[in-house]
């Protein structure tokens, strides 16, 4: 990270007696008032040959501690030009200027990314400086590489998770009917171990991380998505819409089509699906990790459909490693249900973690926004004795668990999650704080300094 003091012995006595007038100030007028002006004054204070600041930003931590978060700031009123090559981002902090990576997500609403980086208590606040720069170094330390079969992201050379837009063929001797593609395998953990599984013999329609809807109703039929081997649907990839690599994240976003074999005539698309992987560029407190974000948006493509209550299928599924068995893996939700209690309850968060044959101890916490169908959102948890006993370990948040949904043409339903993959262990006090980010991220107040 680059240091910059500010040394001016004239700017800094100008920033004592400005002190001095923000008190009496202070009588007259709001407390928001003076801490704007105070705002502006350190700004100009702060400028740099070659470099025009144009907003300061104040990032306000809440009611709950945070570390290593992602914030941004919403850029959809500002008057200057969001040229990502110019932009550049510093964290005031007393006298220093601290250099911070950002980047630019220029979507419907143009919003400034970065991490909250390090520690900040509850109730603190930050101050962050944008200026517009006659030319900025932009680095890739998340990065999207795909070739024609599949897409890994990478942080700091390191493999995250990988994207299969290739058809993923079964074994020989296996019905062709449990091929597809649109799923994401290998996950990797940071000690460099596969926490995901594909195709185990006891489930041929399992993918690694995915997501089909089991029980559905469309145009007077009853079409099953999930169990692949019935022949009746499948879920295909239909194309990237986007890729994009960075400084404090990488992302790509994918359609993907689910399919009805029992059409008439030719396979119909029944449902639409847009897939948004969010890989950050930040480690958790106490141990290397990964953090990424996946959002899924469904839409009708011209007929309403029905999901039907069922105990899986939809949400987010997860097969783990077959290394992972009721021996050596547990499982935690926010409400302190264990694996032997959890099925068919309600939770906002759900750690689930194992132990591999060299002794490392690897999970993933797998998080739900408020705004899922039925949060707290109901969980699909194998028990046990699964698979004759070996307790082999699948998880799902189901939305759909407890209660139908009605999908009508013309409409988004969105499903968001978080998940943090991790080495070692965390503690529920973690979990909740992560969770808490996710769900309640800081606020960040824009002030626009420069028309």
């Amino acid at each position: 990270m680059n240091e910059n003091k500010w040394n001016n012995h004239s700017t800094t006595s100008r920033f004592g007696a400005f002190v001095v007038n923000a008190a009496k100030l202070h009588r007259k007028a709001s407390h928001f008032s003076v801490i704007l002006a105070l705002f502006l004054f350190v700004s100009s204070a702060f400028s740099h040959a070659g470099e025009k600041i144009v907003s300061t930003f104040v990032v306000s931590a809440g009611t709950a501690e945070r570390y290593n978060t992602p914030v941004s700031a919403d850029l959809s009123g500002s008057s200057f030009s969001l040229d990502e090559n110019r932009l550049k981002l510093y964290e005031i902090r007393g006298q220093e200027r601290l250099a911070t990576p950002c980047q630019l997500d220029n979507g419907y609403i143009p919003r400034l990314w970065w991490i909250l980086s390090g520690l900040t208590k509850k109730g603190e606040t930050r101050t962050f400086q944008l200026v517009l720069n006659d030319s900025s170094e932009i680095r890739s330390d998340v990065l999207c590489a795909n070739d024609d079969e599949k897409l890994v992201v990478k942080l700091h050379g390191k493999n995250v998770l990988q994207y299969n837009q290739a058809v993923a063929r079964p074994p020989e001797g296996v019905s062709s009917l449990y091929k597809r593609s649109g799923f994401i395998h290998p996950l990797w953990s940071p000690g460099g171990h596969v926490l995901t599984r594909i195709q185990p013999p006891d489930h041929r329609h399992h993918y690694g991380i995915w997501n089909p809807w089991t029980k559905t109703h469309y145009e007077g039929k009853e079409i099953d998505f999930w169990n692949l081997g019935k022949g009746q649907g499948t879920v295909r990839f239909a194309g990237f819409l986007s890729r994009v690599s960075g400084p404090v994240y990488a992302e790509f976003r994918v359609r993907q089509e689910h399919v009805d074999f029992m059409a008439l005539g030719e396979d119909k698309v029944a449902l639409n699906e847009v897939w948004d992987v969010r890989v950050w560029n930040v480690g958790d407190k106490g141990h290397e990790s990964w953090l990424w974000d996946l959002t899924t948006t469904l839409n009708c493509a011209d007929s309403p459909i029905d999901l039907v209550a069922y105990r899986y299928g939809g949400g987010i599924g997860f097969r783990a490693t077959e290394q992972w068995t009721k021996d050596n893996s547990r499982v935690l939700t926010s409400e302190g249900k264990t694996r032997a209690e959890a099925d068919g309850t309600r939770a906002r968060w759900c750690d689930v973690s194992g132990t591999f044959p060299d002794s490392q101890r690897s999970g993933i916490l797998f998080m739900s926004y408020p705004g899922n169908r039925e949060h707290p959102e109901p969980m699909r948890v194998w028990p046990m004795n699964a698979n004759k006993g070996r307790g082999d370990l699948f998880f799902e948040f189901c939305p759909i668990r407890l209660k139908s949904w009605h999908l009508d043409p013309g409409r988004d339903y969105v499903l968001k999650y978080r998940m943090l993959v991790y080495y070692g262990s965390i503690t529920k006090i973690e979990a909740n704080r992560l969770w808490w980010d996710f769900a309640h991220p800081p606020k960040v107040v824009v002030n626009e300094i420069s028309k």
